[in-house]
């Protein structure tokens, strides 16, 4: 079974992914894995629940001032935002979203994958998990 990663995502955020209006996901770390093609993503409170999958297109790894000339046409967020996020980092992360599959309806991560709380950061789960 191949694995994949869930997200913690601000529900504004996530949301703009499945809308087509936010097509880089930027993070601080990124998971170890870099076969990692599958990203499952659970929308925070008030939402708590998971909303979808996108699959990642590329990953951008790069100084966050390099990273967004790279990705601001399709950052989903301001600039602004995007500098106090990076803030004193060397080095940021940009998922770049290919393809997405919002569920009919947000599923609890109990029901999905067992657990009751929903990581940080990220998380690896099995890949062929659907809802």
């Amino acid at each position: 079974m191949s694995i994949a990663v869930l997200l913690s995502i601000k529900p504004k955020f996530a949301f703009a992914i499945f809308a087509g209006e936010k097509i880089f996901e930027f993070r601080k770390i990124l998971f170890r894995n870099p076969d990692i093609k599958k990203v499952f993503v659970y929308a925070s409170a008030p939402t708590s629940r998971v909303i979808g999958y996108f699959h990642v297109d590329e990953i951008l790894e790069n100084h966050p001032t390099i990273l967004w000339k790279e990705t601001s046409h399709g950052a989903g967020i301001s600039e602004s935002f995007f500098n106090e996020y990076f803030a004193g980092r060397e080095r940021g992360f940009a998922l770049k979203v290919r393809q997405t599959e919002l569920f009919d309806s947000p599923v609890k991560l109990i029901d999905m994958f067992g657990f009751k709380h929903p990581p940080q950061s990220f998380r690896y789960v099995p890949s062929a998990t659907t809802n």
